[in-house]
């Protein structure tokens, strides 16, 4: 018997599935809210859950990812009262299992939750499978324990994948893990940069040549896509493939058989497809950039890699990692990490992602050489003043650049701050006290200079009283 839970503020809808659901000798349970129901769901046992968009509390579609992070996580069956094309995909590209529009027939109902409860039964049904190799792959959030499941569903089939993600979310890591977690693990991983062929010599590079094919062949050569017979084939940056070479690909998947430039006798290839690209291709084909007959091979099976950004709950995880492996590589002792270092790295939006975190890291173990924790004045000087302008914008709300000498005092008192977190960042961080006692005599320092020491004008834009303000000139020794 399985367990099938009902996210819907609708009593009617709640009462109809329910109805459903244990005619088929199912239990059913039902929640009005997204909080109620994240609390049936941490019961656990459940199966498979009809979850509404639009709820009291909240959008329905805001959980998924801490559905997809769970242990067994259920399939999820979207309901929503209005057609949303854009919400259906977002669903579907984060693993549901489908989506329904209300009102839907009972019989489209029925059928959608037969379907899952099959599709369920035989994932879980068979024998237990080898725990997947996730070695130099890091990662506890929720998104990326979705992204896990994805993997080994790719893992256990032959079938081309697509993976997109920003520029530096390892989707090439991603790839050999599958590739390791394979059928094909003992044969070649071969990478194609897709990026860095040239017209004149792509198709040398990927087919291979006879010797005397042009200019320079002075031997038979072995292209790429022949290096992986058995094996797999990752495409790299497969949006940045000429559109020349498209079409003959094409011919490549669907054939599996290839000529070499120079040779008139076609050879064979049985190789698994993985692609890669930080682009989005859909576009590209509105665009004519790509072929959509190629995207249609290409994606049989897809992936998304999210940002670091969206799963900052990994950057511990992540520099322990990585902080452990440098000082393995330069001979060093274990390094801890002062309060302020993680803080630094989560106030950072990522744009170069876990590519860029672990070159930062590297940079910040150099930099402490034989010190035994690192803190943010470790890090690069660059990184910390973008964190410490953000801080600023946030406090001050102005993203205005103002120079001269009209500068509004907003603005003003942004470049103040951006100054006193500069002076700071060559040396470790004073307490939290000493730190607001530095910026509160900076501003007050700023204010007279800009009110031209004119008292009445100076408690009309600090909004201080008389007597507040003459304390704090007599705090800090400040003369009129």
């Amino acid at each position: 018997m399985s367990k099938v839970l009902i996210i819907d503020d609708d009593p009617q809808v709640c009462e109809t599935i329910e109805s459903l659901v244990t005619r088929q000798s199912h239990e059913a349970v039902s929640a009005q809210t997204l909080t109620r129901g994240l609390e049936k769901l941490n019961e656990g046992g459940v199966d498979v859950v009809f979850l509404d968009v639009r709820l009291p509390d909240g959008n329905g579609m805001d959980i998924l990812p801490d559905i997809a992070g769970r242990t067994d996580a259920p399939e999820v069956i979207i309901l929503t009262g209005k057609g949303d094309p854009d919400g259906a995909e977002l669903a579907i590209q984060q693993g549901v299992w489908d989506y329904l529009l209300k009102p839907s027939s009972v019989r489209e109902i029925t059928l959608t939750l037969g379907r899952a409860l099959k599709y369920r039964d035989q994932k879980f049904g068979q024998a237990a499978r080898d725990a997947l190799n996730l070695d130099k792959v890091v990662g506890e959030s929720a998104a990326m324990k979705a992204v896990f499941r994805l993997m080994a569903q790719a893992a256990g089939s032959d079938t081309n994948v697509l993976i997109s993600g920003e520029t530096g979310t390892g989707k090439e890591l991603m790839a050999r893990t599958i590739h390791r977690n394979s059928a094909r693990a003992e044969e070649e991983f071969v990478v194609v940069d897709c990026a860095s062929l040239t017209e004149s010599l792509v198709e040398s590079t990927l087919f291979g040549h006879k010797k005397g094919s042009f200019t320079g062949a002075q031997s038979d050569q072995i292209g790429l896509v022949k290096l992986a017979d058995k094996g797999t084939l990752f495409l790299d940056e497969v949006g940045e493939m000429p559109l020349s070479l498209q079409k003959s690909f094409l011919r490549v998947l669907q054939e599996r058989t290839f000529r070499p430039v120079g040779d008139s006798k076609e050879q064979t290839s049985n190789f698994r497809l993985i692609s890669a690209t930080n682009r989005n291709l859909d576009a590209m084909v509105e665009k004519g950039e790509f072929r959509s007959d190629l995207l249609f091979r290409l994606k049989t099976f897809s992936m998304h890699l999210p940002p670091l950004r969206q799963r900052l709950e990994d950057l511990r995880t992540l520099n322990l990692f990585q902080v452990s492996k440098l000082c393995r590589k330069y001979g060093i002792p274990e390094k801890g990490f002062g309060s302020d270092f993680l803080s630094t790295l989560e106030s950072y939006d990522w744009p170069g992602n876990v590519r860029e975190l672990f070159n930062i890291l590297e940079r910040a173990v150099v930099a402490a050489g034989e010190e035994k924790t690192l803190y943010s004045m470790h890090l690069p000087r660059d990184l910390r003043i973008k964190v410490a302008r953000e801080q600023v914008r946030k406090i001050t709300g102005s993203d205005v650049e103002a120079t001269g000498e009209d500068m509004p005092i907003a603005e003003g008192a942004r470049r103040i701050g951006q100054e006193i977190f500069s002076e700071i960042f060559d040396h470790q961080l004073p307490a939290l006290r000493e730190f607001k006692s530095m910026a509160e005599k900076a501003y007050l320092s700023e204010l007279i200079r800009q009110c031209g020491s004119d008292t009445a004008e100076v408690l009309k834009v600090s909004g201080l009283s008389r007597s507040h303000f003459y304390a704090l000139l007599k705090k800090y020794s400040i003369s009129m």
